[in-house]
């Protein structure tokens, strides 16, 4: 007879509308132009993604000057690049298009707004995160970059003048609220963005970890080591109760043998991860296990990103 295991299905789950955009865009460009099409940097985290779109003919880069034949065509990432980019992708006449995922582009669009109005702007994000290098590309200007509450008292601003500050869109929700009340206490005029730069995709797969955490000995957070929705996910689920949790960035290669003593376990699926790696995992684990799945009802996301006019084959 085989071992029981509960299984807690967190959701929402899986693929944000601006990581569904992104790879629409290299696919609809390879129908279009056909192969290679290259891409800048990964167009999303995540390794499941990328292999499949160099098996169909996208061919990865991290600098354009990388890029042999430049009739072909180039994307650029759902993470955002700096304004250096676009420049240098003209400057080699190659026909480019850019899949920042809209979320990011406001924050962008911020960004250059309190530039105009010359306010100092800080940004709360992960250094050297493409997503960082990307916002803090948009103006001349120095941006203040803050990772932790610790960094506010050190920044060389005066506390008495307007400031303004945005975030990454992957943050942890509860860290990012901490750094933001001590940015207002210290600072006595703090512009806020308008709506909140975290993506309701980040927050939603957050809030759902929460929901069940407390309930497992063991989460999985599908994703990638160089995601930082992905890593957010693993901190959310030990901070809320689970007792043990990892990042499973290969399902095939995941060794069942750390469920010997285990009764509960959690799964979600970072919003750079397809839902057919969760499918993959609960395949291995039936294989091995006899599984309850509790699957809680949740909201199903609507959200959705149009690839631009001028890729549509």
């Amino acid at each position: 007879m085989s071992k029981k295991l509960n299984v807690y299905l967190a959701g929402p789950r899986g693929f944000c509308a601006g990581v569904d955009r992104a790879i629409e865009m290299v696919k609809e460009a390879l129908k279009k132009y056909g192969e290679p099409v290259y891409v800048r940097h990964e167009i999303v985290h995540n390794k499941y993604v990328v292999e499949n779109l160099k098996s169909e003919g996208a061919v990865f880069v991290e600098e354009l000057d990388e890029i042999q034949d430049r009739s072909r065509p180039v994307i650029f990432s759902a993470h955002g690049v700096p304004k250096s980019v676009p420049d240098e992708a003209l400057n080699l006449n190659l026909i480019y298009f850019d899949a920042t995922c809209p979320l990011v582009s406001k924050i962008h669009k911020e960004v250059e707004n309190y530039d105009k109005r010359k306010l100092p702007v800080i940004l709360i994000g992960h250094r050297n995160h493409p997503e960082v290098i990307g916002t803090m590309g948009q103006t001349n200007s120095e941006i203040h970059l803050i990772e932790k509450v610790e960094d506010v008292k050190n920044l060389p601003l005066d506390f008495n003048k307007e400031i303004a500050y945005v975030t990454q869109t992957t943050l942890s929700v509860d860290d990012t609220k901490d750094i933001v009340n001590e940015i207002k206490k210290y600072f006595s005029n703090v512009i806020e963005p308008k709506k909140n730069d975290i993506c309701y995709a980040t927050t939603n797969r957050q809030e759902a970890v929460k929901k069940v955490a407390s309930n497992c000995d063991y989460f999985l957070v599908i994703g990638a080591s160089n995601s930082s929705n992905s890593l957010r996910l693993v901190e959310v689920a030990k901070n809320y109760g689970s007792k043990k949790a990892i990042l499973v960035e290969d399902v095939d290669s995941l060794n069942l043998n750390i469920f010997e003593n285990i009764k509960n376990i959690g799964i979600t699926a970072s919003a750079s991860s397809p839902e057919i790696l969760v499918k993959k995992l609960l395949d291995k684990l039936k294989n091995n296990f006899e599984l309850k799945i509790n699957e809680a009802h949740y909201q199903k996301e609507d959200i959705y990103f149009n690839v631009p006019h001028k890729l549509r084959s």
